[in-house]
Order: C-alpha cells, then structure tokens, then sequence
C-alpha cells in the first residue's frame, strides 16, 4: 500500500506556472509507476501525464504536450508535475495515483490502485 498526498496547487493567471508535488509513503516508491489525472469541474477524471517506475519514460495527454512534465525522484518517494504556460481549461483539481511496477496502459483510471486527495489548480486572470 501506498499513501499519497499532492501539494503546490493554486491560483495562478494564464501563461504562469506550477510545480504539483505527490509525496508517497508506506511501499516502496520505486516499485510503483506514477500517474497525474485531474477533473474539472462537471466534468470526468482525465488523464494528464504519467511515468514509468524507474523514471525513464513519460507519457503525456495531447493537451499537455509540450507545456507540462513529470518527473520522478525515487530517492525522496516524491513524483514532480511541472505545468508551464497555464490556460483556464488547465483549471480542475489534480490527483496523482500510483500503479504497478508493470502497468502498461498509463492513460486508464482503472490502472492506478492508489490516489492521493487531490489539489486544486485555478487559471484564471
């Protein structure tokens, strides 16, 4: 099992950026692949970014490609989403969620077994 808790949302004005942090506790970090997911509001969860267990491959939606980037430091159990030049459709809360160690499909809810609480990021001017 893993505990997952996300940091650094907040209001921000289009073309600024961020950093999410998703600190985990309980297993080891390493072992898991990790997922970014956010969900406006009325909206469903959508996929946003993911990485592979040992960091070496990431994954992004089409609307974030290019702008956001996720990274991973096993060292310090904690997984990294960089967003850049901010829009408002950008704005929903974010979750980040871990998955196996083999998880192959990294766009799918249903592929993460544990998900952090959520933090909220606003873009708005």
């Amino acid at each position: 099992q893993v505990q997952l808790v996300e940091s650094g949302g907040g209001l921000v004005q289009p073309g600024d950026s961020l950093r999410l942090s998703c600190a985990a506790s309980g297993d080891t970090f390493s072992n898991y692949a990790m997922g970014w997911f956010r969900q406006a509001l009325g909206k469903e969860r959508e996929f946003v970014a993911a990485i592979n267990w040992s960091g070496g491959n990431t994954y992004y939606a089409d609307s974030v490609k290019g702008r956001f980037t996720i990274s991973k430091d096993n060292a310090k159990s904690t997984v990294y989403l960089q967003a850049n030049s901010l829009k408002p459709e950008d704005t929903a809360a974010y979750y980040c969620a871990a998955g196996s160690k083999w998880l192959i499909r990294y766009s799918m809810i249903s592929s993460y077994s544990f998900w952090g609480q959520g933090t909220q990021v606003t873009v708005s001017s």
